[in-house]
């Protein structure tokens, strides 16, 4: 027994020291930064530093306090019993604990034992102000001109148009995208993400989205996706279901689904067998390359956004990205919307990779939900993007790919068909996969997924510095099936945007209780075609299913329909 509290007492004291010697590392490192900031005239640094200062006196009163405590005759040490501790524990802290604090210590005089513990809860107040001051001040390394602050306000509306951010930001809209979606969820702070990384991290992102030159799979692609992912969440009020990592995740998966894309599909690699194709066995060719090359910029020094996490939590943040991007391979559309039809019929939980990699996949596909002049000038992007890679396939002498050939393509019709049966299925699953989730957030009234209990954030300040991360409890009785269900916003758009495309093609709309029956048939016809789907993708060569085998599947009068074979 009294070698156990022996060695905690060891360990109690070692944490003293390092905060009290943290503490006078962080006064001077504040005096160092007002001494700069007073230096530099081009910045009004008034406030800055008035919170330095403040910041300053505080620590300052505060070591002050502690060591006056450590010499106050009336010690502390005589109200515990006897027994509680042994002699040598109590002379050994004394001694020990004195003479580091002073470099001298006075026969007789002894510190209170309450106080080792007064010093690790006034360390433990000094590490939560550092790390907030150090996260707050790495937060201006991506301070957004004025202009695109006010487009980033309303970064969670369906109809946000990442045209005029890339506009207004000079061709950085993904940079600003992404620090607005991890900024407003306060994970700087949460994950310990250093401010100089993130911006590095997302400047490396827009330069590998452009190394190719690509009309539709570039930067603005990019940070489309991530609005759309971040609306989602907040449309539905699943934003609440889940973790600090589970978000973070979320948000970089969509900002890096299509980093360093080619501008040419997975079919193109694996028929002209190119250097990627050859890498990953014709097997999600390009979503394996995105995930791998934007790994490893998170690994570089100055790009290391994931410095801050622990073990377990990079674990579970690598797979969860690696799920979720993966999901984007158009070849595994129709399995992944039966998959997801078959856990929404069942009375089990929906598993998060499972309920994120259609969110992700659904976002991807999203722009024909989007208001006609967003769809319109991804769609000419998108088109262009396929006949580049024809151009390519003819001087190749490879087979031309379906919607490739600028003499042949019908993009009315192919757009027309995308909508019908890629994109609204996709929605409505979708709908129907947050609608459930919600209702069992009512009937739980906590979020708890997959046997994994949720926490909440002790208050004392101890657990509250190291417990960061732990999910709070949240109570979702506000949030109805009935809400979710009115703000589908994207219902409204893809009805829109086919009968433009319809009046473009000079093809009938479909009359009113003929709309009605499509819509209510939908998940029958999509069945069919997914069987048919699963069919073709068993066969004999291994590969999944491609844009060539879809499009056989269409209806005769959408033979050229886009798919949207992205990659």
């Amino acid at each position: 027994m009294s070698a156990s509290i022996y060695s905690m007492s060891v360990s109690i004291y070692s944490m003293s020291v390092s905060i009290y010697n943290m503490s006078a590392s962080i006064y001077s490192m504040l005096q160092h930064i007002i001494d700069l900031l007073k230096t530099d005239g081009m910045v009004d640094k008034g406030d800055i530093i008035k919170n330095l200062e403040y910041s300053i006196s505080v620590l300052d009163t505060l070591y002050i306090e502690e060591t006056k405590r450590l010499f106050d005759d009336d010690d502390a040490l005589n109200e515990v019993e006897p027994d509680a501790v042994p002699s040598e524990v109590r002379d050994w802290l004394a001694q020990t604990f004195t003479k580091s604090q002073t470099g001298t210590r006075v026969q007789g005089e002894r510190p209170k034992f309450k106080s080792v513990a007064q010093a690790v809860r006034a360390g433990l107040m000094v590490d939560r102000l550092y790390r907030r001051m150090s996260s707050c001040g790495s937060e201006s390394a991506v301070e957004p001109p004025t202009p695109v602050a006010k487009i980033l306000k309303d970064v969670d509306q369906w109809s946000f148009n990442v045209f005029d951010l890339d506009e207004h930001s000079g061709g950085n809209s993904l940079r600003y995208m992404g620090y607005e979606l991890i900024r407003s969820q306060g994970l700087i702070s949460k994950l310990r993400i250093n401010g100089n990384h993130l911006d590095n991290f997302l400047t490396a992102l827009q330069v590998g989205y452009s190394k190719y030159s690509n009309p539709y799979h570039n930067l603005i692609h990019g940070a489309d996706v991530a609005q759309t992912v971040y609306a989602l969440l907040q449309i539905s009020g699943l934003m609440k279901w889940l973790t600090d990592i589970e978000i973070f995740a979320t948000i970089i998966a969509a900002l890096i689904h299509d980093y360093e894309h080619t501008g040419t599909t997975n079919n193109f690699h694996i028929m002209s067998r190119t250097s990627l194709a050859m890498l990953y066995n014709d097997r999600a060719v390009l979503e394996n390359h995105h995930l791998s090359a934007a790994f490893e910029l998170m690994k570089s020094e100055d790009k290391n956004i994931l410095s801050g996490l622990k073990a377990e939590e990079y674990r579970e943040f690598r797979s969860l990205v690696i799920d979720m991007v993966l999901a984007t391979d158009m070849s595994g559309h129709f399995q992944q919307i039966k998959n997801m039809r078959s856990m929404l019929s069942c009375a089990e939980n929906i598993e998060k990779s499972k309920a994120l990699s259609l969110i992700l996949h659904t976002a991807d596909i999203s722009h024909p939900s989007k208001p006609w002049v967003v769809h319109k000038r991804w769609t000419d992007n998108l088109i262009e993007e396929f006949f580049k890679q024809g151009d390519r396939e003819k001087v190749l002498g490879i087979a031309c790919s379906p919607l490739c050939d600028r003499q042949t393509t019908l993009v009315e019709k192919s757009q027309i068909g995308f909508i019908t049966i890629i994109v609204e299925p996709s929605f409505n699953v979708l709908g129907d996969m947050m609608e459930k989730l919600v209702a069992v957030l009512q009937n739980n009234n906590t979020l708890v997924d997959s046997g994994t209990q949720a926490h909440t954030i002790l208050e004392d300040v101890e657990a509250e510095a190291s417990q960061l991360n732990h999910i709070k409890s949240t109570n979702l009785k506000s949030l109805s099936m009935k809400e979710v269900a009115m703000v589908k916003h994207w219902e409204v758009c893809l009805a829109e945007n086919r009968k433009k495309w319809k009046e473009l093609a000079g093809v009938e709309d479909d009359p009113p209780e003929k709309s009605d029956d499509r819509n209510n048939n939908a998940n029958s016809t999509n069945s069919r075609s997914t069987n048919r789907a699963i069919s073709r993708s068993t066969s004999t060569t291994g590969l999944k299913l491609d844009a060539r085998e879809l499009n056989s599947q269409l209806p005769r009068s959408l033979s050229k329909a886009d798919v949207h074979h992205r990659n």
